[in-house]
């Protein structure tokens, strides 16, 4: 947890003080260029900066997809400017480059890239020594899911639920919309870096001064992180004029906004890359995180917000969500069996596959949330609609809910970490990858 906040408190740094505050050398160019394919063996690999460097011991190492060394001594060259190093006779494959430099400021400078010979390179998230998500990153992301909720799930309750509300519920319910809003920049940034770091296998020192340009923006991850980003600044400055202007006509383009903007975790997932994806897999996802995002952070309002402040409102409000819950869990339920059965080639894939034993908690885990959900709906609706009360018990029973469904939230983070098991080529799945 201590290298989670180390790192938060660099990406906050990094937000705040601008890039040309730091007089650091930059990356102009690379040859071979960025995820280039080659058809023959180059003579050298030369990193070029925008000012003069200090060569360092093995300063530029090749290594191919199984981590053998092919490159000589790095040497500099351009006036300084320049580092490159021969590179042995190449058999077809896969090459991952590691460079480091000192700049003249006396920051260590560190990147990494990757290219092909007669093969097409792969992204730098499968370079070699790249490691796979770790227990912390499971974590952020659990917490990016739950920001999402508050922001986009808590307007989508606000305007498809909420009618009339006192003032103390639009105050309490701004500031949870807003808090979500800056812990999904805060807590994206922070998977980001996390991300970068597992790639890059740098000190933290290091990862300061590091060229993340390869991943940023040649990786579905990086760009959908700059998208989101962008979006979500956005989706702030109409969620802002909303709370300024007292206006719920903002929270319109906010919602629509946010949840647009959501997808790019869809786009950038398994549902998008993996063999078999195509834009119905895609589409797919991106209604199974909608529907969940609506689904938890309406209920995490519906308890926040209304049950506290609004007795008055408490038998409208669950009613109304009690009927939009219904349209959420059927998305949700046929939007994740379809991805089931299209990441999963068989059924012994559920026990037998580290994906498949994480899907098989998330799927107890919905099963129990749709009991409690089916209580709610055939038992505590009917009875509030006859006696138009409301117990004291119902709320107990929304938080146990609430707290249920953020669960499922911690389980669907690590699901969306882990990799769905390899697809038997086929007809039907041997054809290339269909990207939206």
């Amino acid at each position: 947890m201590r290298r989670a906040l180390a790192f938060l408190a660099v990406a906050i740094g990094a937000l705040a003080v601008p890039a040309a505050g730091f007089a650091h050398a930059t990356v102009q160019g690379t040859d071979p260029s960025y995820r280039e394919r080659l058809g023959t063996t180059p003579a050298s690999v030369v990193i070029v900066f925008d000012q003069a460097v200090t060569v360092l011991p093995d300063a530029i190492v090749v290594v191919d997809a199984h981590g053998r060394r092919v490159s000589g001594a790095a040497f500099s060259g351009g006036q300084g400017r320049e580092v490159a190093t021969p590179v042995h006779p190449l058999a077809k494959g896969t090459y991952t480059v590691r460079w480091r430099a000192l700049s003249s400021d006396g920051h260590p400078l560190s990147g990494l890239y990757t290219f092909g010979v007669q093969v097409a390179a792969p992204p730098p998230t499968e370079a070699f020594g790249a490691s796979g998500p770790t227990r912390i990153e499971h974590i952020v992301r659990w917490l990016y899911f739950l920001a999402l909720s508050l922001s986009v799930g808590g307007m989508g309750f606000g305007l498809l639920v909420l009618r009339g509300v006192p003032p103390e519920v639009s105050r309490r319910f701004y500031r949870l919309v807003g808090l979500g809003l800056v812990a999904v920049l805060e807590v994206g940034t922070l998977a980001f870096i996390l991300r970068a770091e597992d790639i890059l296998q740098l000190p933290f020192a290091r990862l300061l001064y590091a060229d993340l340009s390869p991943i940023a923006g040649g990786t579905r991850l990086g760009v959908a992180f700059s998208t989101m980003t962008l979006g979500f600044v956005l989706v702030g400055v109409f969620t802002y004029l909303a709370w300024l202007t007292q206006r719920a006509a903002f929270l319109w383009p906010a919602l629509v906004l946010g949840l647009g903007f959501s997808s790019g975790l869809s786009l950038s997932g398994h549902s998008a890359v993996d063999p078999g994806s195509t834009r119905l897999t895609a589409l797919a996802d991106w209604v199974h995180l909608s529907a969940a995002l609506l689904w938890v952070g309406g209920l995490v309002f519906l308890v926040a917000c209304v049950w506290p402040l609004a007795p008055g409102l408490r038998r409208s409000a669950f009613l109304g969500f009690s009927r939009l819950a219904t349209v959420l869990i059927a998305l949700l339920l046929l939007a994740g069996i379809y991805l089931s059965i299209v990441r999963l080639p068989s059924v012994s894939d559920l026990w037998g596959e580290n994906y498949g034993q994480v899907l098989l908690v998330k799927i107890g885990l919905v099963s129990v949330a749709l009991l409690w959900g089916a209580f709610h709906h055939f038992v505590v609706r009917p009875a509030l609609e006859r006696r138009g009360g409301t117990s004291a018990r119902v709320s107990r029973s929304l938080a146990g809910e609430a707290a249920l469904a953020t669960a499922i939230l911690l389980v669907a983070a690590v699901l969306v970490d882990s990799k769905p098991p390899a697809q038997d080529p086929s007809p039907r799945t041997a054809e290339p990858v269909k990207v939206p």
